[in-house]
């Protein structure tokens, strides 16, 4: 009776990625010449053929009333017909639901398929919001670590020695936030496999599937198993693909039974997603895919000069990135190091000391799982990419 804030509510950590990029705007909001590197956001405009297709809804009075909790009809068709077209896993439209942001399609997940004890096989390093979003749906997670020295890739040993009588679910991610890592196909062929065979569930997360580079491809669990058969959760969303993320559109696809429990969900805690940014989203997995080449051409360019130029600071190893679009570099190197008479003695310092002495914002390794790694975004222009990159190079040659 005595605590204000539930312990399951306390227990939440804050978005380390938010909270790094909340900071680098305060700052620069203030005079302060912070470069961030930390927002895991395209800086591009959304392109104009879908904000126009949101300024025609908005004055639609048909959009200015509640509409079906699981997403306009003709959005969770074209969802469908968009997943056949660049996955090739055919699904109903009463097999998607429409969610606020990839985020609650996320939570959705995890709070339908687990009862309290579940184990979710998680891969790290990892995004910061799935081990938030497991335990408070009642699961635990169970981190399967990587390293550079396998791409941050883990393979069917690992993830079968994390397993318990108590695995329910595999989260599996490719391409992979924070690492960029990208699975081949005889890869994700290879672990579907395995979680078929024991009956796992796999929640697979496709928010950068058209973000890959250099010869890779994202290749969908749920085609490149289909001895997982209705076992499978896909989650994805206009975010990325179509610099979005302020629109909040993301989608769940799963059998019919997930998507109607994850639908009751939702229709006590957001009920429809907003109709203006539905029709935006409608406008976007609808057309062709011309506005998402160019900004892959600006981040592959950016994605060269970034592990490039972190690869010739002394103490950094990093790994060329396959999709998405951040570095991941190991920084170990640079712990216990005097730069400009601090030490820092672990990444979160480390992130510190980078942010007061030069002005750069990165995000430390330990909100991804991986203490001594520090990701960068390369979703900025590539003038601040080369400023911000050349200010640390700076730092660690003067020190």
């Amino acid at each position: 009776m005595g605590t204000r804030i539930s312990d399951r509510i306390s227990a939440i950590a804050e978005s380390a990625t938010l909270a790094v990029d909340a900071k680098a705007k305060a700052l620069k909001a203030a005079g302060r010449p912070v470069i961030g590197f930390g927002a895991g956001e395209p800086d591009f405009a959304t392109p104009d053929y879908i904000v126009q297709a949101a300024v025609e809804a908005a004055r639609q009075p048909r959009y200015h009333r509640y509409t079906p909790v699981a997403g306009l009809p003709e959005l969770r068709a074209a969802v469908a017909a968009k997943t056949l077209r660049d996955s090739g896993y055919a699904v109903e439209p009463s097999q998607v639901l429409i969610t606020n942001g990839g985020k609650q399609a996320v939570y959705n997940a995890f709070a339908t398929l687990l009862d309290p004890g579940d184990e979710v096989l998680l891969v790290a390093p990892y995004w910061t919001t799935y081990p938030e979003a497991i335990k408070l749906a009642g699961g635990v997670p169970v981190e399967v670590q990587t390293d550079e020295t396998t791409g941050y890739l883990a393979d069917v040993e690992q993830l079968e020695a994390a397993r318990t009588e108590r695995t329910k679910v595999l989260l599996f991610v490719s391409p992979s936030n924070p690492s960029g890592a990208v699975y081949q196909a005889e890869q994700v062929e290879a672990i579907g496999a395995w979680a078929a065979e024991h009956g796992l569930w796999v929640v697979t997360d496709e928010i950068y599937e058209h973000l890959v580079y250099g010869g890779h491809r994202a290749i969908s669990i749920a085609t490149a198993a289909p001895s997982l058969g209705d076992r499978v959760v896909v989650l994805n969303g206009v975010a990325k693909t179509y610099a979005m993320t302020g629109w909040r559109v993301g989608w769940l696809i799963g059998p019919a039974d997930v998507v109607k429990a994850a639908s009751n969900l939702q229709s006590h805690a957001t009920s429809n997603v907003s109709n203006v940014a539905q029709v935006a989203a409608l406008a976007a997995v609808s057309g062709d895919l011309s506005a998402v080449a160019e900004m892959r051409a600006a981040f592959d360019r950016r994605r060269h000069t970034i592990v490039e130029m972190l690869s010739t600071i002394d103490g950094v190893h990093c790994p060329s990135p396959g999709g998405a679009f951040y570095a991941y570099p190991q920084v170990k190197g640079l712990l216990g190091r005097p730069l400009r008479g601090r030490t820092a003695g672990s990444s979160a310092e480390l992130a510190n000391l980078i942010l007061d002495e030069v002005e750069v914002a990165v995000v430390p390794g330990e909100a991804f799982g991986t203490p001594g790694y520090l990701r960068l975004s390369y979703a900025l222009s590539d003038a601040d990419l080369v400023e911000g990159i050349g200010r640390i190079q700076k730092l660690v040659a003067d020190s």
